[in-house]
């Protein structure tokens, strides 16, 4: 992990920017190192996120985390990093794909989809919404901002926990369940994703 330079953040600081201001300071200092910037995900998925955070930066109003799902992966592997842009803090979660996009259920995402009933996760950047309490209970909305998944309000896709998504599920089958086209966490970790990805932040989808 890469942590943000402190005088790059004091001098923000001093410049009489606003806390806004300092995280895209952050954000774009972190874009400057982002090849070593965060331990364990991809850099090419990385800078493609990145530049997604760039691209978006009106609609992203909170740039102090970001999340990257990387499909790539088989889905018994951590794969949902959560990222800290300020001190280069990553974690690593287990989180599951679309039934749509993995119609063998083989634990490998395929495709990638935007149709509404297709039941398959779609790529691109997220922007995180509100949180509400639903079906799986707390939640929270997404928001698609580029054509690969624009429909995700209208799909419901969102933030969820899951039986299907933890170690227990691992030790039985091997790999996660599916999900509808959620992104579906683990029961003991939708706390700390819920709270760390807050409103108005980047979660970007793809594969490395």
């Amino acid at each position: 992990m890469r942590a943000i330079s402190r005088r790059h953040l004091l001098r923000s600081a001093t410049l009489g920017l606003t806390g806004l201001a300092v995280e895209r300071a952050a954000a774009a200092s972190f874009m400057g190192g982002s090849a070593s910037a965060a331990r364990g995900v991809s850099p090419r998925l990385l800078e493609s996120a990145l530049r997604a955070l760039a691209r978006h930066h009106r609609r992203i109003w909170s740039q102090d985390v970001i999340a990257i799902a990387d499909f790539s992966s088989f889905s018994a592997r951590p794969r949902l990093y959560l990222i800290d842009i300020l001190d280069g803090r990553t974690t690593s979660l287990l989180v599951a794909h679309g039934r749509g996009s993995d119609p063998d259920n083989c634990g490998f995402l395929r495709y990638f989809s935007n149709l509404v009933g297709s039941k398959a996760t779609s790529e691109g950047a997220y922007l995180t919404g509100e949180r509400y309490e639903g079906m799986h209970g707390t939640a929270r909305r997404l928001i698609g901002l580029d054509p690969s998944n624009d429909r995700a309000e209208e799909r419901a896709i969102v933030i969820h926990s899951a039986k299907y998504v933890g170690q227990d599920i691992l030790a039985r089958r091997g790999r996660l369940g599916r999900s509808e086209g959620c992104f579906a966490v683990s029961p003991q970790d939708i706390v700390q994703v819920l709270a760390r990805l807050g409103t108005g932040r980047l979660l970007y989808a793809g594969k490395a």
